[in-house]
Order: C-alpha cells, then structure tokens, then sequence
C-alpha cells in the first residue's frame, strides 16, 4: 500500500510537472519499462484531464451575499428567551423548593427531644447538638440526602440569578 502510495505521488508530481528533470526522466523512464507504472500514468491522466476540462465551478451570483440576507430578513426572528417564559413560573418552582426545604426543616425540628437534659446551661444549643439526638434517623436515607442536594444547587443557582440581576441594575445606575 506505501509502494502504490508512492507511485500515485510520483504520477502526480510528473502530470502536474512539480518534479525535478532528474525524477522527471526516472518516471519517465519507469511508465516506458513497467506496466503498472504505465497503467497507474493513464489512469491518473485521464482523472487529470477530467478535472480540467469537464469540471466547471459555479461561482456564486454577485449578489449571493446580499439574497442570502433578504431570504433571511423574511424569516420571523425567533424573540429572546426573555420575553417569552413567565417569570411567574420560576418564582413558583422556586417558592415549591422554599417550602419543600423550610417543611423539611420544621419536620426535623419537631423530631427534637426537647424533654431531654440541656446539659448545664440549658441553652438551646446545647438541645440540637446534644449527643442524645440520633441524626442519623434524619439523614440516611438516600432520597433525603438527593433532595438536599438539589435544594442546595437550585438555591444557589436562584442566590446567582438575583446577585446578577442586581448587578446589572446597579451597572445601570451608574450609566
């Protein structure tokens, strides 16, 4: 396959007349002794006279740019995203999680012994991390565990949609 590879690149070199006179007189020399070399010279001058004579490029129309952009000026934009998703709808989902998050909060909460001993102080501090309340009952469970995660992630991702929308409010006040 390299030999044919390389025969192909001599051919080409010799009919485009790229090559050197020395490899000019070896190819020639090589197409008179060598059959293949012969039937390779023909095949690949046959494909060369092709592509020069029936072969004619179309060239665009002077105008092509220009029709290109009317045919696209009659085409309905597409308007942005902006205008076209309620806003309602994403304050909704984000108040569903807000709920869904303070609901699992006070759930957790209400599971508190209270009537356990506060330790010296007596401070509700010392009720929440009292070494008497098994955390693991509330998160062991792997749907709690993927449910937090995707408070935490759409939580942090409403915190960046209100830190940039007052960044852009505040860019243009000072413009």
């Amino acid at each position: 396959m390299h030999e044919q590879h390389h025969i192909d690149d001599r051919l080409w070199d010799y009919i485009d007349g790229t090559c050197s006179e020395e490899e000019k007189s070896f190819v020639e020399e090589l197409i008179a002794t060598q059959q293949e070399w012969r039937e390779k010279y023909h095949a690949l001058l046959d494909v060369h006279q092709l592509m020069q004579h029936s072969i004619d490029l179309d060239e665009p129309s002077l105008r092509f740019t220009q029709n290109v952009m009317e045919g696209i000026a009659r085409l309905q934009i597409a308007p942005a995203a902006k205008s076209y998703i309620d806003k309602r709808v994403i304050y909704g989902i984000a108040a569903f999680f807000f709920v869904m998050l303070a609901g699992f909060l006070l759930y957790g909460i209400g599971q508190i012994n209270w009537s356990a001993g506060a330790g010296a102080t007596g401070s509700l501090l010392n009720k929440i991390t009292s070494p008497k309340i098994d955390w693991s009952l509330f998160f062991n469970n792997t749907y709690v565990n993927i449910f937090m995660m995707v408070n935490v992630v759409m939580g942090l991702m409403l915190l960046d949609m209100y830190l940039t929308r007052k960044k852009k409010q505040s860019r243009g006040k000072l413009s």
